[in-house]
């Protein structure tokens, strides 16, 4: 193709090597695209048939331009005598120089080898649902060269360069499965009946959505944690099958439990406060 167009464009003069140069990147900008749209198709056709290789498809295209633009700057590079002559002088004689952008880029380099490995050992993907703290949770919605982006609770995106998250702890909540176990906190009083509050917890519970029923499990379970000096802890522990819901789970159950609580009268933990006077 360089020969082709060499052929009518004279790279020995500056107006042609900038004419040149613009063809090739012309040419180039033009094959990322079609390569991206036809990479969209299949990835739309993947998505719809559930595949979970949408990753490695979505960093591919997020990739492509980057990696066309760099074959199309070595194939300017190797074609055109005069720049092959400067790059030639600037190689040979400039080590220092070299070394200084060598440092530079380090830090883009980083990012980019550890995108590759999140691509390629996938400790998370495109869909999962991730939690690196308490502030930054959210489901991943892009993976590129530099960063990852994660949607987050809040509608808002949340950038992440490749090489921090890499060596981030990562809580995976869809890497195997769909379903976790929600512990869920109530406190009653030192007289309650346990087993009045057991059934209404485990009715509320089972009326909710996205509920998941465990073979050879019950789904909810209502255990005593402790006894305190002023209430009892009581935990349910409640399987749902969409993890995204869980928070909307949590405070849907207590609501529905303490109104219930009301209604029949159970009795709630007061605080015990011991004074003690001086005279």
């Amino acid at each position: 193709m360089t020969k082709f167009i060499k052929k009518y464009i004279d790279v020995e003069h500056i107006e042609g090597i900038i004419l040149y140069v613009f063809v090739i990147f012309l040419i180039t900008w033009g094959i990322s695209q079609v390569v991206k749209w036809l990479l969209v198709l299949f990835l739309n056709r993947q998505q719809k048939q559930g595949r979970y290789n949408v990753t490695k498809l979505k960093f591919v295209k997020n990739s492509i331009r980057f990696i066309l633009f760099m074959i199309a700057f070595v194939i300017i590079m190797g074609t055109v005598p005069f720049l092959r002559r400067q790059a030639t002088f600037i190689f040979s004689g400039a080590g220092i120089l070299a070394a200084i952008i060598g440092f530079a880029a380090q830090a883009a380099i980083s990012n980019l080898i550890a995108g590759v490995f999140i691509v390629l050992f996938e400790p998370f993907r495109i869909g999962d649902y991730i939690k690196l703290d308490t502030e930054r949770v959210g489901i991943v919605i892009d993976i590129t060269l530099r960063h990852t982006v994660i949607n987050t609770f809040e509608n808002k995106r949340l950038i992440i360069p490749n090489s921090l998250i890499s060596t981030e702890s990562i809580l995976n909540h869809t890497i195997e499965d769909s379903k976790v176990l929600s512990f869920n906190n109530f406190k009653i009083g030192l007289n309650a009946d346990i087993d009045v509050v057991r059934k209404i917890i485990i009715e509320e519970a089972l009326q909710l959505e996205f509920i998941a029923h465990i073979e050879n499990k019950k789904s909810p379970e209502v255990r005593v944690i402790d006894v305190h000096e002023s209430y009892i802890h009581v935990r349910a522990y409640v399987w749902i099958s969409e993890p995204f819901q869980e928070f909307k789970m949590k405070c849907k159950l207590k609501e529905r439990v303490q109104k219930r609580f009301i209604n029949e009268k159970i009795e709630m933990p007061i605080p015990l406060r011991k004074i003690i006077s001086e005279e």
